[in-house]
Order: C-alpha cells, then sequence, then structure tokens
C-alpha cells in the first residue's frame, strides 16, 4: 500500500504512562475509505493506541503520519485539522448545550454539501426528535448518536470510535452498527474499537489484534472472523 493511499500510517510506535511502557513497536496502516477493527482484551493498549495516534499521549515514539504529514510530535488539534474525528469512550458530548448546537457548532464546510446539518438529522432520527434537548437530558445511547453525528458534520476523511457500543440497549446498538455501515459505504475511513468482536469482523474491512501492546494479528476480516486464531487471542 503506497503513503498516498493511506489516511494513517504509523511505524514503530512507543507510548508509556509515567514509567509504564505501554505500546511496544506498534505498526498500523488505514487506507483511505478503509475500515479496521482494533480488538483485544482489556488492558491490552487499544485506547492507548488510538490516543498515541490523535497525539493526547505526550510520551511517544515512532514515525505518526496522517493524511501524509507528519504528526510524530503533534497535538491533537493538528489531527482534527487533517479531517480525524474522535468519538472517544464516555462520548464527551457538551451536557449543557442542546443537540442543535451540539452539532452545528461541529459543522464544518458550506453547510450545503457532504454531512450536513439535515443529513446528519435524517440518519438520527431520534436526534431530530431532541433538538432542543441538553446533552446531559440524553439517554446514554442518544449521546452516542450526537457523539457520531458531531463527528459526521465535520467532514472527517478519518472517524475514531473507542468502545463505540459500550453500555448500549440492543436496540440502540443495533441502530449504531447501522450507522456505522453507511459511514463505511460513503468511504469515510473508520478505526473502531468494540468489545463485540463477532460486529466488529462483520462490520469491517480488515483487524488489528493487539496483545500487550503490540500486534499479534492482523488480515482482513472476512478472512478471521472464523479462524480460531481470533478467539484464541480474545480469551472467548
Amino acid at each position: 500500500m503506497s503513503q498516498t493511499g493511506c489516511i494513517v500510517e504509523a511505524a514503530d510506535l512507543h507510548a508509556w504512562y509515567g514509567s509504564s511502557h505501554v505500546l511496544h513497536g506498534v505498526s498500523l496502516r488505514i487506507a483511505r475509505g478503509e475500515t479496521v477493527g482494533l480488538l483485544g482484551r482489556n488492558g491490552m493498549g487499544k485506547s492507548t493506541l488510538i490516543r498515541a495516534l490523535l497525539g493526547h499521549v505526550k510520551q511517544r515514539s515512532g514515525v505518526i503520519r496522517i493524511a501524509g504529514h507528519d504528526l510524530s510530535r503533534a497535538r491533537p488539534h493538528q489531527a482534527a485539522r487533517l479531517g480525524v474525528a474522535y468519538v472517544p469512550e464516555g462520548r464527551g458530548v457538551f451536557p449543557n448545550l442542546t443537540v442543535r448546537e451540539n452539532l452545528v457548532m461541529a459543522s464544518r464546510g458550506d453547510g450545503r454539501t457532504g454531512w450536513t446539518l439535515e443529513r446528519t438529522l435524517r440518519t438520527f432520527p431520534r436526534l431530530a426528535e431532541r433538538l432542543q434537548h441538553l446533552g446531559a437530558q440524553l439517554s446514554g445511547g442518544e449521546q452516542q448518536m450526537l457523539a457520531i453525528g458531531r463527528a459526521l458534520m465535520t467532514q472527517p476523511s478519518l472517524i475514531v470510535l473507542d468502545e463505540a457500543t459500550e453500555g448500549l440497549a440492543p436496540k440502540i446498538v443495533a441502530e449504531v452498527w447501522a450507522v456505522l455501515e453507511a459511514i463505511r459505504r460513503d468511504g469515510i475511513a473508520t478505526l473502531i474499537v468494540d468489545r463485540d468482536y463477532r460486529k466488529v469482523a462483520a462490520h469491517t474491512d480488515r483487524l488489528v489484534v493487539l496483545q500487550k501492546g503490540q500486534v499479534v494479528l492482523s488480515g482482513a476480516s472476512a478472512s478471521l472472523r472464523h479462524g480460531d486464531a481470533l478467539a484464541s487471542y480474545l480469551g472467548v
């Protein structure tokens, strides 16, 4: 895969929290328009890898390129300017702003093309019914929809979702996966962390598995989803 075809390219990435060495030489590529699932048991470095890629972890080394730009020592806002949208674990919506305000403040572009407010509300009809509700008044599932909708309003080339469906009711989980599949069809590159490895495998092009801060398995989702190696690394 050529560099020009990558939205994310990381090589020999190390990260620390204080004296704790969490990532050990991780390399990762995400092609433009590709959907990648990042899997691993708890404590294996998934969230740290995401945060390191986006500049949230200060103690890191290695090479990180976003959209061809060297962000190895960059701050989080620089990744955002290059079209990376982050939906963190815990959603991170603004609790004292309305649904409309949360969406509009994230809007980029001319407001007439791409992910407009109208298109986002068609994708998330629950949000259309709650435009004047404050973020704090929404259920957990509605907050996750708002967080994803807000990410789309930035006109991203890459969306990163940490624990995409954690703690959500089954009906809401199904709605979130349907939206993520629509994003995939729209050609937006996506990096997804979620505990339901079967759903991740069904809705991604490729899987990457971390164990103790290292990539131990990587390949096409269709090839890995039915094999024994994936289940053994995940302990299921």
